[in-house]
């Protein structure tokens, strides 16, 4: 029904989704919060790292969110390629929270340097080709979360990294990038262009040149001679790094695979957000991705849920039309009295009642105060009463309109637990605005902690 607020099935039937016991696991080491963008991944990721940090455990987040909200909220200037500590932070037990955003160019030159002589990595840095591709090359960015990943659990400094995955259309990005530039660097062009290298010297020309006798005039013509030899530049002096890469990006996958990583899915109670979020789940089960469950974020509720958006509207167009002053028997000879009357009307009584605590309400009118009296201290304005009920009648508005979102929501997290029975599922209620500090992201722990709470 469209003004129910809560359903009898839906979330009684799926498993609830604790926050608390998650985090407290010292078996837990990674958690990825993933899901499409603008559903609160951030703002989650962010809102666990404090809340596990004050709970006893030393704690990273990574987040490649470019808007740079997390450094906001935790109140770091800015936020780089080195993890830095967050303070206000009131953990127990040695509890501790550093935050990081990630530089896809930084990290790129980071694994050139480490896995390269000096003269090698000048040569690699300075290349055109590489600046281009460690820039923006497509999967660059999620492959480098994966290496940076990697990189924070081989140093064991912290015993919990949170990641907050990039903000891609589809967070399956984060998963596909190391397979994705693997095949980049394993294609065939890149062979054909590392053949020379392996050759040598004038054979190795000729044979480049044999090699490419069928495609280097339309190459050529579209990307320039000299871009194709900054690529066989770049090739040659990365010859003996790109099985580093493929080896890292297989380890950093099966550490996502291992039982001390937890994937949350989050999501607005919102159908593509929900159809992404499915679709993400029904991947993680196909890699064998240990799936914690899904986070429904930003659930909006209502105090007055038992009042429907039928009852609602119906109420409101009452008022609006003046159907709503039923006076009971004795005041019909009162009807034609003008607003001096020492009776106020049943419906302004109705709202000022509801409205006014009983010490502030007016006390009835003594029997022998003259009628002038009575309507100069109790009586009704008649533009009081309309003015009065045209904003109840808006509030009713507003209320209907409320109570058709909440059914909305409902439906749409609805159809995603009947399709996943399976997944464990918490609501995180709304805002009522953003989140900009250590205190709101608190209260978004909170929120997380208690399961169905937006319920």
């Amino acid at each position: 029904m469209e003004g129910t607020a809560a359903g009898a099935g839906g979330l009684d039937a799926v498993p609830a989704l604790e926050i608390d016991p998650i985090l407290d696991d010292r078996g837990t080491r990674i958690i990825v919060c993933c899901g499409s963008g603008g559903v609160g991944k951030t703002t989650t990721a962010a809102a666990l790292g404090v809340r596990a940090a004050e709970r006893g455990r030393r704690v990273v987040v990574l987040t490649i969110d470019p808007a740079r909200r997390l450094a906001q909220s935790m109140g770091i200037d800015a936020l780089d390629n080195t993890p830095r500590k967050v303070d206000g932070i009131k953990g127990s037990d040695g509890g501790e929270l550093h935050a990081m955003m990630l530089d896809m160019k930084r990290t790129f030159d980071e694994i050139v340097e480490a896995h390269a002589d000096p003269a090698r990595a000048r040569a690699i840095l300075e290349n055109p080709f590489y600046q281009s591709l460690s820039a923006g090359f497509a999967g660059t960015q999620e492959y480098m979360a994966m290496e940076k990943l990697g990189q924070l659990r081989a140093r064991d400094e912290w015993d919990l990294i949170i990641v907050d995955t990039p903000p891609s259309r589809s967070a399956l990005d984060f998963l596909d990038a190391p397979k994705r530039l693997g095949s980049f660097l394993d294609g065939k062009f890149i062979k054909l262009l590392m053949a020379p290298a392996k050759v040598g010297g004038r054979a190795g020309m000729k044979f480049l040149n044999v090699g490419m006798s069928m495609m280097s005039g339309t190459l050529g013509k579209l990307l320039g001679g000299q871009f194709l030899g900054d690529v066989q530049t770049f090739v040659a002096a990365m010859d003996t790094m790109f099985g580093g890469f493929r080896t890292r990006a297989d380890a950093t996958y099966r550490l996502l695979q291992a039982p001390g990583t937890a994937f949350l899915v989050v999501a607005a109670p919102e159908r593509d957000a929900l159809r992404e979020a499915a679709y993400f789940v029904e991947r993680l089960a196909a890699e064998g991705m240990p799936l914690a469950g899904l986070v429904l974020n930003r659930v909006h509720g209502s105090g007055a849920a038992g009042l429907s958006a039928e009852r609602a509207r119906a109420a409101a167009e009452n008022l609006e039309e003046g159907r709503m002053v039923d006076r009971g028997p004795g005041k019909t000879g009162l009807r034609g009295v003008p607003a001096t009357s020492s009776e106020p009307s049943h419906h302004a009584t109705a709202a000022d009642s509801s409205a006014r605590p009983s010490s502030a309400r007016p006390s009835a009118a003594p029997e022998a105060a003259p009628t002038a009296d009575v309507t100069e201290e109790h009586g009704t304005d008649p533009d009081t009463d309309q003015d009065l009920a045209r904003l109840t009648a808006g509030l009713l508005r507003l209320h209907a309109e409320r109570m058709r979102v909440l059914a909305r929501e409902q439906r749409t997290r609805d159809r995603f637990t009947a399709l996943h029975p399976e997944v464990a599922v918490t609501e995180v209620a709304a805002l009522p605005g953003d989140v900009h500090d250590l205190a709101g992201l608190r209260a978004i722990g909170e929120r997380l902690s208690s399961p169905r709470s937006g319920s």
